[in-house]
């Protein structure tokens, strides 16, 4: 058995910066999850709620694509505040996909949420992390950050979280070490290499990454650097003079970005990684626009870097 979970079953913690009342309202109303329940790019419609033991949420999701997907969730139990346990991904044609269990716990002010879906065996559960990843079905909750974040403090932001099976010292490394840092995080088809490298808080780093049909360069200073569970950075694309200069091909794209990193246990040798993304300084309409039109895209570029990280962690 995993230290982090049962065989049959898939956990997901988040922690949210925003008190449990929140996080609950926007489970439980059909108006705000409306805002943020499902994948990047999927909307939801609700025909029916009842939030009650017994009680159905009836609701059809609507991908990308262009596909409906009808959804019938049965509640099996409802303490406010506290728990819900529900089948998930049922309809009138089709049995649910899983049982799940969520707990709210609120501590200094911010909700841990922990979620468990349980399946009938190790290999559903198997095939069912597959169609979870192959859906982007994790970035649900990230949408549920970004959501609360705009809610109660009217942030505009990017949020995603993955998890890696290595210990959090190994994963900080991955981040803070130029040599460890490039294998992973540039993009697919691209090429990363430092001029100069500094990663502590005070520190700064200018770097090049490219191709051989193009070479771009960007800067960045380390606002806080705390080992091993903080990172936080502000980056802007430059020359090899190191002025400042706009994205290549999104001329309006905000001109500074900030990155904030946490990384949690989730047990000696599983590690959370959560990042945050959001515009620095000022930015116009536009730029602002530019950004939170791109966040599916956004998520593609992490997710991809993320994949390669995994396979370095793996090869370690």
């Amino acid at each position: 058995m995993s230290e982090f979970s049962a065989p049959n079953e898939i956990r997901i913690v988040r922690l949210y910066d925003a008190p449990v009342q929140a996080v609950w309202d926007a489970w439980t109303d059909p108006a705000q999850a409306a805002q943020w329940w499902g994948p990047r790019g999927f909307t939801i419609t609700t025909h029916s709620k009842e939030l009650r033991v017994g009680g159905h949420w009836r609701y059809t999701m609507h991908g990308p694509d262009g596909t409906d997907w009808p959804n019938n969730t049965l509640y099996h139990e409802v303490e406010p505040l506290r728990k819900l346990v529900y089948d998930h991904g049922g309809s009138d044609e089709r049995p649910p996909l899983f049982r799940v269990t969520v707990l709210f716990d609120e501590h200094e002010g911010k909700t841990r949420m922990d979620m468990t879906m349980t399946v009938a065996d190790a290999e559903t559960a198997a095939q069912t992390r597959t169609f979870i990843k192959h859906a982007n079905g994790d970035s649900t909750w990230d949408r549920l950050a970004e959501y609360l974040g705009k809610r109660l403090r009217d942030e505009d932001k990017f949020v995603i979280n993955r998890s890696f099976e290595a210990p959090q010292e190994v994963v900080f490394d991955m981040w803070t070490q130029p040599a460890h840092l490039a294998r992973w995080l540039p993009p697919t088809g691209l090429e990363m290499s430092f001029l100069h490298a500094d990663i502590r808080t005070g520190g700064r780093s200018l770097y090049r990454m490219g191709n051989d049909a193009f070479t771009m360069y960007g800067r960045a200073h380390y606002e806080q650097v705390r080992r091993a569970d903080l990172l936080v950075y502000t980056q802007q694309f430059c020359d090899e003079h190191e002025n400042i200069a706009r994205h290549p091909m999104a001329p309006v794209w905000p001109e500074t970005m900030r990155t904030t990193v946490t990384f949690h246990a989730e047990t000696p040798h599983r590690t959370r990684v959560t990042v945050n993304w959001e515009v620095a300084g000022h930015a116009t309409a536009a730029e602002l626009a530019a950004f939170l039109d791109h966040r599916a895209s956004m998520m593609q570029g992490w997710t991809g870097s993320f994949d390669k990280l995994e396979t370095v962690l793996t090869a370690a």
